[in-house]
């Protein structure tokens, strides 16, 4: 292993949320691991009791006509669903397949189940990341070139 490698190892650790990774290569094993300091201690917070709301409007009796109740507030617009595809696994992240090519899909491309999205590298082997529905791209959220975890959304996909 040579200190380049391991420096590159080194930063991956220290840009992820990955705690710790381990290496063997030709007989030769490193471990990183970072320091991390002692959570700190839980904070409660009680807030102050809210005095009750009287409600000025009389309580309808048994010969008395209903109430109307207040109008309830308005919905919240629907939001457009969304499909996440997520990293299969931990990596650096890439929109092309080389650093001088047209990357594989844009904001607004159509996509289909099996088509490349990008790729993911990990311990230099390139991992390309299908879509696994059919829609459009609505979002791109990782920026190339940078680190991803095993879970995290890479794309958000508009399904047909």
């Amino acid at each position: 292993m040579d200190l380049t490698y391991i420096k590159k190892l080194i930063k991956l650790v220290s840009e992820s949320g990955v705690d710790e990774i381990e290496v063997e290569e030709e007989g030769k094993r490193v471990r990183i691991a970072k320091r991390t300091a002692a959570p700190p201690p839980a904070q409660y917070f009680t807030p102050p009791p809210t005095p009750l709301s009287l409600d000025a409007r009389p309580v309808p009796g048994p010969d008395s006509p209903a109430i109307p109740a207040p109008p309830a507030q308005a919905a919240a617009p629907a939001q457009a669903k969304f499909h996440e595809v997520k990293s299969p696994i931990v990596g650096t992240f890439y929109r092309a397949p080389a650093p001088d090519a047209a990357p594989f899909v844009q904001i607004g491309s159509d996509v289909v189940p099996g088509m490349i999205l990008c790729i993911v590298e990990a311990m230099k082997l390139m991992n390309e990341i299908e879509c696994d529905v059919a829609g459009k791209i609505t979002k791109i959220l990782v920026e190339n070139g940078q680190p991803v975890e095993y879970g995290q959304p890479l794309f958000h996909v508009e399904q047909a």
